[in-house]
């Protein structure tokens, strides 16, 4: 990279999504390998915190390709704990049924015990393999001193209901665990008295911390749950999938539409001179794939396999090099997404992903 290659600054935007997560694995693997491009700060929720943390580790660790060590060494690592722990997932069963179905008889009988029992009755001693895996890959005692990116972690306050942001100054290993704490699965983590769950619930992830504690103007945001079906679903699986995408998405939607609002206050300058400086006009781009996620039902964000991780961090990688080829040069410059049409009007189509038909099976 030469001297007078001008530095781009993002912020990112990281969603949960069990291992479809694999897929903001291949997106952040590419945008390290830019040189052009630096990472500022980072929101995180779930899946996407645990990419948060590995990228911050590694960055801070070693720089860009110590980040790609550490992504790559924690998903390898998902994907072995499966092969021992995953309880939908043992060879028996997958020997019997195929497996990337929501049909798969052991996901069902297993979806359907955690509609009747809580994890406090099955999972009294809260056994966890990710919790292993995430301590075994990132040491949160140095993480805490990162000051290679900033760390907004998103995790759910049970008793409020509200949103509890953690910056990189308050991370632990036990708010990482929280930010990716289902209830029908795992027990609520306790953080200083305090008990929280899943973070998508109320910030998936939560943006606004990116505008009040970075300078950088443009976000990213790295899409998981699907945001557009074509169909509307008709069996009980596909009916409590799409509820999930849609309650996963409702805070992430409703942060942009207070972008778009901020902003069409900052371009019809309807502000006030002495509050303008106050707003920050947001450039707002996005990684979707609506088109490849939507072939993929709730039953593989348990699939740990690494075929099937790898080939989600392929899409990501594709879709992060086909953006960065297309819209690099609008970093710092302007919007690469309507919000308007891509995020608030319901019948407007969207203008992003028309072309990753192609589905990760």
């Amino acid at each position: 990279m030469g001297k007078s290659t001008p530095l781009k600054k993002l912020n990112l935007a990281l969603q949960g999504g069990g291992a479809h997560g694999a897929l903001a694995w291949g997106a952040l693997e590419r945008l390290l390998e830019d040189e052009r491009i630096i990472i500022d700060g980072v929101c995180a929720t779930s899946a996407g915190t645990m990419n948060a943390c590995a990228m911050a580790y590694g960055l801070h660790m070693g720089g860009r390709e110590r980040a790609r060590e550490t992504l790559h060494e924690f998903w390898r690592n998902i994907s072995q704990a499966g092969e021992q722990f995953n309880p939908v997932r043992s060879p028996l069963w997958t020997k019997m049924t195929p497996w990337k179905t929501d049909d798969f008889l052991p996901y069902l009988i297993f979806d359907s015990a955690t509609r009747v029992f809580s994890p406090y009755q099955t999972n009294p001693f809260d056994f966890n393999p990710l919790r292993d895996i995430l301590s075994r890959t990132v040491d949160f005692d140095v993480l805490r001193e990162c000051n290679r990116i900033k760390l907004f972690i998103s995790a759910t306050h049970v008793q409020s209901g509200k949103v509890r942001v953690f910056d990189t100054k308050e991370i632990s290993l036990d708010v990482a665990m929280a930010s990716a704490a289902l209830p029908f699965l795992f027990k609520a983590v306790t953080i200083d008295g305090e008990d929280y769950w899943d973070g998508g619930y109320m910030g998936n992830p939560a943006l606004f911390p990116l505008f009040y504690k970075t300078d950088t103007r443009d976000l990213m945001i790295l899409h998981i749950n699907p945001i557009n079906r074509d169909e509307t679903p008709k069996t009980a699986h596909d009916i409590m999938n799409r509820v999930n995408e849609v309650t996963f998405n409702s805070s992430l939607l409703k942060e942009l539409r207070a972008i778009a609002f901020v902003k069409k206050l900052l371009d019809q300058d309807m502000l006030k001179e002495e509050y303008r400086d106050s707003f920050t006009n947001v450039l707002v781009h996005s990684i979707r794939a609506d088109q490849a996620m939507k072939y993929l039902g709730v039953a593989t964000k348990f699939d740990t396999s690494w075929p099937f991780l790898t080939g989600l961090r392929d899409k990501g990688r594709a879709l992060m090099n086909d953006w960065l080829d297309e819209h690099f040069d609008a970093i710092g410059v302007h919007d690469t997404v309507d919000l308007h049409v891509e995020f608030l009007n319901p019948e407007a189509e969207p203008l992003q992903d028309k072309k990753a038909a192609t589905s990760v099976r």
